[in-house]
């Protein structure tokens, strides 16, 4: 073994922090700083840095299992495992039509991957039923972004311009804990002589760095911004000239935010007026201004209108497409950005696509191969398509997730996937999710496969493979392609990433998330590009007149931006339409009768064959050089203004009553990572954090008669969770908090409510009504549950009789 250091990224949180992995003569991986890559310049967290743990062989999965006839998963040939899968999915089908297999993804997979099984569902499956777990991460700050800008993409800027800002607004993120490695940047914004102001309602790590930290009640966030927006109009201090000439809706934005004055905030957030002026007057006051947004506004039911009235503060203040300035959202998961962009989202195609685009569902299909009318339409949102388990979907196939763990109103969730009549699961460990699964596959993990990542600020970048994978798994490419071929499409599933990223460059080209002129090549020698990144027209891509899914992608008001969105002529070719619009894509005469894997033939100018900028046999032009800050001359909206959205504010879902007085908010711990399922299974990391705990006011504290420590059951209408006391003065007296991470009694995923924002289907995880009451210890401890262990091979499970 030669032991090299192969730069790489960690397997964790949207940063995608840089790292060197080495493999050591004793079969182990050794991690090393990075210098080199800016978002972290060599500094990890534990997780990052003890990541390779999760690699050792009696850590992970390491052969297919199979339930057997008593209800035992047991050791299966792969074979054995891709045919039982195969045969099930191909039975659901026959007898209850294609939406009832369901898909369900993760906000972790590759864009490799996560392009690949959203064209294995559609054209392989022929199902409408696909989604992914991001759905529960960023999804209102997105639809909210598209509403505004036209575009979503988390952060317009790299995380290097927030030290130069002069103002950020921190709303709804504990980054100290979630990604420590960027805490930097707003240390420097400090030392810079800039202002940070903190929203949260607890005394984060993160808020105690803060200038000035505010404390609303859980829910209030868009009261919140709506108020501030008042009193920047009521001080003067809108910026009237960039309103006229770079946004529009401004009217009905501002009467909505005037129905919402200081005092009446107040009495809804618990904010103080004094403290409402002095954040207006630090935003305001510098040239450069920021608001960042995490999951604090957006797991609400009303998260795409709160992420919506600050992105309306930004613009009234003339923010956004500025320099070191503008509005952002931090992308929680490792590929949550690029996983949202290219097809496991119920509703997407490629390139972030709409699936009901005609268009776009012309230029993909043609890209696949297909008709475009055999191309399903969009499906369930996250929780409805689990909801839906066991009665509308019967058959599941779930990538990198682990919703048993972290879906909302858990315990209904997981009674839902155990009424399935068949769950096949791929994941690198037997996550709590994985042990009700009748076939489970062990799949390859981030150090041992090439693919491509999308960090937080639309940065893609490469991750290399280090390390050869153990004897026995498999990448998820093989498994669909494996699968694919059991299905009867023996063509269009590659396996090598590089192959996979060529055709989703294809794919994409065109698109809002333009990736045609990324090649893995560039991405080795630039550190990664920011998309939108075009192939030049001259070789052979879109460029910038050809706009195939009628969206203009000019972002930095380039001449050729099509101000009404639509498709700019394709050359006059003779199949090109009059309008500019895509040739109509006829299926040759192999076109199958339901119109699957039909040989296409499109207009020669449809560039659907074209070669992309690295092709060998043309000569390259100059590349594109991506686009690091978006917005600067034009939004992506058809005239490239931005839009106001005028929102009021309303109550969470479920306020607090007599039964249930106390407002519980969820979130993360430093040292664990999601559901936990890998982190949970590396000492150093339980040794920090070995289980959940419901953090309380003293005076909440005082009143149940609970001391630090003591056992706390937590009630809400759907369920109940026993948790360690830890009393604190860092949380507002009406609220309690648990860490989601644990499976089990201490689950806080079994309490919270399923209740939906009407555009992003974003359930609400930040705000719901409980009750505490004290627990004997004697009686928490003969009620605690463990988290289920492999035992010579073979998983027990509970008898379900729909099984």
């Amino acid at each position: 073994m030669q032991n090299t250091a192969t730069p790489t990224h960690c397997p964790y949180c949207a940063l995608q922090c840089g790292m060197n992995l080495t493999p050591t003569p004793d079969g182990t991986v050794e991690v090393s700083e990075r210098a080199d890559f800016p978002v972290n310049r060599g500094a990890l967290c534990g997780k990052g840095r003890t990541a390779p743990a999760v690699l050792a062989k009696n850590v992970r999965l390491t052969s297919p299992l199979v339930r057997d006839a008593g209800g035992a998963l047991v050791p299966a040939s792969w074979d054995e495992a891709l045919d039982r899968i195969a045969a099930e999915l191909r039975r659901t089908r026959a007898e209850h039509g294609p939406d009832a297999v369901g898909v369900f993804g993760g906000g972790g997979l590759t864009n490799e991957k996560a392009y690949t099984l959203g064209k294995f569902a559609r054209v392989v499956l022929g199902t409408s039923q696909i989604d992914y777990n991001g759905r529960f991460c960023m999804s209102s700050a997105a639809a909210a972004g598209i509403k505004a800008f036209g575009l979503d993409r988390g952060l317009p800027f790299p995380l290097e311009d927030i030290p130069k800002s002069g103002c950020v607004i921190l709303v709804g993120s504990n980054l100290a804990e979630t990604m420590p490695p960027s805490l930097r940047f707003f240390t420097e914004l400090k030392e810079n002589g800039g202002t940070l102001i903190v929203i949260d309602p607890r005394r984060t790590r993160t808020a105690e760095q803060a200038d000035l930290h505010l404390a609303p009640r859980p829910g209030t966030d868009l009261a919140l911004a709506l108020g501030l927006l008042h009193l920047v109009i009521a001080e003067g201090r809108v910026d009237e000239e960039y309103i006229r000439e770079r946004t529009a809706g401004w009217e009905d934005a501002r009467a909505a935010a005037m129905a919402h004055w200081p005092e009446y905030v107040e009495r809804i957030t618990g904010v103080s007026v004094p403290q409402l002026r002095e954040t207006v007057r630090l935003f305001c006051e510098p040239e450069s201004a920021m608001v960042l947004t995490a999951r604090g506004p957006e797991q609400q039911s009303k998260g795409t209108d709160t992420v919506g009235a600050w992105i309306n503060l930004c613009l009234a203040t003339g923010r956004p497409g500025r320099p070191l300035s503008g509005y952002g959202c931090l992308t929680g998961q490792g590929n949550g950005q690029g996983g949202r962009e290219h097809g496991q989202k119920a509703d997407q195609l490629p390139g972030y696509r709409k699936l009901d685009d005609p268009a776009a569902r012309r230029y993909v299909a043609g890209v696949w191969g297909v008709d475009p009318d055999s191309l399903p339409g969009p499906g369930r949102s996250a929780y409805e398509l689990l909801d839906a388990l066991g009665t509308d979907i019967r058959s599941l196939l779930l990538m990198a997730s682990n919703p048993v763990v972290s879906a909302p109103r858990a315990a209904h969730i997981e009674e839902r996937i155990k009424s399935l009549d068949f769950l096949a699961v791929c994941d690198v460990v037997l996550s709590e999710t994985a042990a009700l699964a009748d076939v489970v596959l062990p799949v390859t993990q981030w150090a041992e496969e090439t693919g491509t990542t999308t960090n937080l600020e639309g940065r893609v970048l490469l991750r290399r493979r280090a390390i050869t994978p153990p004897e026995g798994v498999r990448s998820d490419l093989e498994v669909m392609h494996e699968l694919a071929a059991r299905l009867g499409v023996e063509k269009g599933f590659p396996t090598d990433p590089e192959e996979v990223f060529e055709e989703l460059r294809r794919a994409s080209a065109g698109g809002p998330a333009d990736y045609s002129g990324i090649t893995y090549r560039r991405l080795a020698e630039e550190n990664g590009v920011f998309w939108p990144c075009p192939a030049p027209a001259e070789a052979g891509g879109p460029g910038e007149d050809a706009r195939l899914d009628a969206r203009p992608t000019a972002l930095d008001g380039g001449k050729d931006a099509l101000l009404d969105g639509q498709l700019a002529a394709v050359d006059g070719g003779e199949d090109a339409r009059p309008d500019g619009q895509l040739a109509a894509v006829e299926p040759g005469e192999d076109a199958l009768p339901d119109g699957r894997l039909a040989a296409v033939d499109v207009g020669e100018d449809a560039l659907l064959d074209a070669p992309l900028p690295d092709d060998p046999a043309r000569e390259t032009p100059t590349a594109h050089p991506g686009t690091p800050r978006l917005f600067l001359d034009r939004f992506a909206t058809p005239d490239g203004r931005a839009r106001f959205v005028p929102v009021s504010h309303r109550a969470t879902a479920e306020e607090p009553d007599d039964e249930y007085p106390v407002l519980l908010t969820t979130g993360r711990v430093v040292a664990q990572y999601q559901s936990g399922a890998q982190t949970r299974r590396v000492a150093e990391l339980n040794a920090a954090a070995p289980g959940p705990f419901v953090e309380i006011h003293p005076r909440l504290a005082a009143r149940l008669g609970v001391a630090e420590g003591d056992p706390v059951a937590v009630v809400s209408r759907r369920g109940r969770a026993v948790a360690p006391a830890r009393i604190t003065n860092a949380i507002r007296p009406d609220t309690v908090f648990m860490p989601f991470h644990w499976p089990g009694e201490g689950r806080a995923n079994s309490l919270t409510n399923p209740a939906l924002d009407p555009t992003s289907r974003m359930p609400e995880f930040k705000a719901c009504a409980v009750r505490l009451e004290a627990v004997a210890r004697e009686a928490a401890e003969e009620g605690s549950t463990g988290e289920g262990s492999v035992v010579e091979g073979s998983v027990e499970r509970e008898a379900v009789s729909a099984r």
